[in-house]
């Protein structure tokens, strides 16, 4: 089964905390401290607990692609206390936002030095790379894996001109905001659309480059699809119907994504699955919890077109805070068993498990 997942923080977990996608997930944990179960504990906290991918297991259950983040941390963040740049991917100005993603950029492209890794950037390398994938193995180590570059988080853009070299490098979707950025207020940071916002999304929308409209604020969220005209996703958000938080979509701004023909990916995190799930108040979620989001999605737009996943593992959460049927990247496949319990046809279920993403970007990504 096809896979595309639309938001993996790759880079920054290789270069904060030493993880190397290429390497097995069950190495990584041997690398890694054995986790006690309490999350100020862990060694690599920050990078979410436990790890759960690993390229090998990405391979084998059907992970065609990626998109693959250039996500770095501003100093005002709460994991980030009186600013004490603990962090190497962290950033206190925009200078030091761009060295940080320039880093990040350029550990994709060592990266896809790799045998089977390629950077997807147009719809030629789209077809070319799927139809690598189709006719192999999912026991061959170098299946064909695909990554592009999203940008979850401005600020590594000094001007908004400077977008068009980034795009240049091979970016191809940038998020405005994560908390609040100087291009759009974001999570737990309200506001409006700034006009260095309003100037990056013309710069966008001439190079041709996606909105990925996941942490938005919500005045920016409507700025924004009015500013932009051109092709817009949620590369991991929720329902906020389910998680009443404002990281997640109400009903109205997934009504309005899904006029655009966007694709929301689900993340399976527990806490963005369960308003009440704390990292200190725990209780079992399940698979349904995922599902029960994704439902919700295709009953809004009366089919199940414009959902996908977005899992954002081993960057905001690890195994010890998703569902319980998922260990690794490998259990990712019980998605779709889950859907199927509840109903939905294999077409459907081959949409939402990476065709919904596979259509979007063959219409959204640049001809060549």
């Amino acid at each position: 089964m096809l896979i595309i997942d639309a938001h993996q923080d790759i880079a920054y977990n290789a270069l904060e905390w030493g993880r190397d996608i290429r390497r097995s997930v069950y190495e990584t944990r041997q690398r890694e401290e054995r986790y006690t179960g309490d999350p100020e504990s862990h060694p690599t906290k920050g990078a979410g607990g436990i790890a759960m991918s690993g390229l090998p297991e990405l391979r084998r259950a059907g992970f065609a692609m990626v998109c693959a983040t250039i996500f770095c941390e501003p100093c005002s963040s709460q994991h980030i206390p009186a600013c004490s740049k603990q962090l190497t991917q962290s950033y206190r100005t925009a200078e030091e936002a761009y060295q940080v993603g320039q880093a990040q950029f350029a550990y994709y492209h060592e990266l896809v030095r790799e045998p089977g890794i390629s950077l997807i950037l147009n719809q030629a390398d789209l077809k070319r790379h799927l139809q690598a994938w189709e006719t192999s193995s999912p026991e061959d180590p170098q299946r064909p894996f695909g990554i592009i570059p999203l940008m979850e988080g401005a600020d590594p853009i000094r001007t908004p001109e400077e977008a068009e070299q980034w795009y240049a490098q091979g970016l191809r979707i940038i998020g405005l905001a994560w908390q609040g950025t100087r291009y759009s207020g974001g999570t737990r940071a309200p506001g409006p659309l700034p006009q260095l916002g309003r100037d990056l999304l013309r710069v966008m929308e001439r190079v041709g480059i996606i909105l990925d409209m996941s942490h938005s604020a919500e005045e920016s969220f409507w700025q924004a699809l009015e500013s932009y005209s051109g092709p817009v996703m949620a590369s991991h958000s929720n329902c906020r119907i389910y998680t009443p938080t404002d990281r997640h979509l109400s009903d109205e701004m997934i009504r309005a994504l899904i006029e655009r023909d966007a694709v929301i990916g689900m993340v399976p995190g527990n806490f963005f699955l369960n308003g009440e799930w704390r990292r200190n108040h725990r209780f079992p979620v399940t698979l349904e919890q995922v599902v029960r989001h994704i439902d919700h999605i295709c009953q809004l737009s009366g089919d199940a077109l414009h959902v996908g996943l977005g899992s954002d593992i081993d960057g905001g959460f690890g195994r010890d805070e998703t569902p319980e049927e998922l260990d690794t990247a490998l259990d990712f496949v019980k998605i779709a068993d889950v859907l199927r319990q509840n109903g939905y046809t294999e077409a459907d279920i081959l949409n939402i498990m990476g065709g919904n993403w596979q259509r979007f970007l063959s219409r959204a990504l640049p001809a060549s």
